[in-house]
C-alpha cells in the first residue's frame, strides 16, 4: 500500500524523509497557475485602479513568504534555506494572469513545495484583493512545470 512513498515507513506510519546522507546540490523548481477572472477586473489590476492597491506587487510578496514558511505549512517538508524565489505574472489571456514561480536551494532535498505553495497563495492574494469586485475568480492549473537537482534529476512538463 505505501510501496513508493517516501513519507511513509514500512508500517505505513507518516515519517519525515532522512535526508541526512543526501549530498547537498543545487536544486531547482517551477510552478505555474493562474487566476481566471472577468475581463473587467483582470483590466483594473493592469491599469492599477484597484481598491486594495498594486495586486500582483502584493501577491509576489505574499508568494515569497510563503514559499519561506512551507515548512510550516506542509506537515512533512524540511525547513529548507532558499537561496532565491522568482515569482512572474503575465496577462495569459483578456480575462486571466498567469503565475510562474521558480524556487532555489543548495541542500539535500529539493523545492518543489516551496514553489508550488508560493504560486498558490499568489493566487489566493490576487483572488482576496479583487473579490468585492469578483467573487467569480478561479483559480486553476497548479501544478509543477519543472525540476532540477538531486537524484531523481530532471523533470518537465508543459
Amino acid at each position: 500500500m505505501t510501496e513508493g512513498f517516501t513519507h511513509f515507513d514500512a508500517a505505513g506510519k507518516a515519517i519525515m524523509v532522512d535526508v541526512a546522507a543526501k549530498p547537498q546540490t543545487h536544486r531547482v523548481a517551477t510552478a505555474r497557475a493562474q487566476v481566471v477572472m472577468a475581463p473587467a477586473t483582470l483590466a483594473m489590476i493592469r491599469e492599477g485602479g484597484a481598491a486594495k492597491g498594486d495586486v500582483l506587487g502584493v501577491a509576489r510578496i505574499a508568494g515569497i513568504m510563503a514559499a519561506k514558511r512551507t515548512a510550516d505549512l506542509i506537515p512533512l517538508c524540511h525547513p529548507l534555506p532558499l537561496t532565491s524565489v522568482r515569482i512572474d505574472f503575465a496577462f495569459a489571456a483578456e480575462n486571466a494572469v498567469a503565475i510562474e514561480v521558480t524556487a532555489e536551494t543548495t541542500d539535500r532535498t529539493g523545492v518543489e513545495m516551496e514553489a508550488l505553495t508560493a504560486a498558490s497563495v499568489a493566487a489566493l492574494t490576487i483572488y482576496d484583493m479583487c473579490k468585492a469586485v469578483d467573487r467569480g475568480m478561479r483559480i486553476e492549473a497548479l501544478r509543477l512545470v519543472a525540476k532540477s537537482g538531486g537524484k531523481s534529476g530532471e523533470f518537465r512538463q508543459d
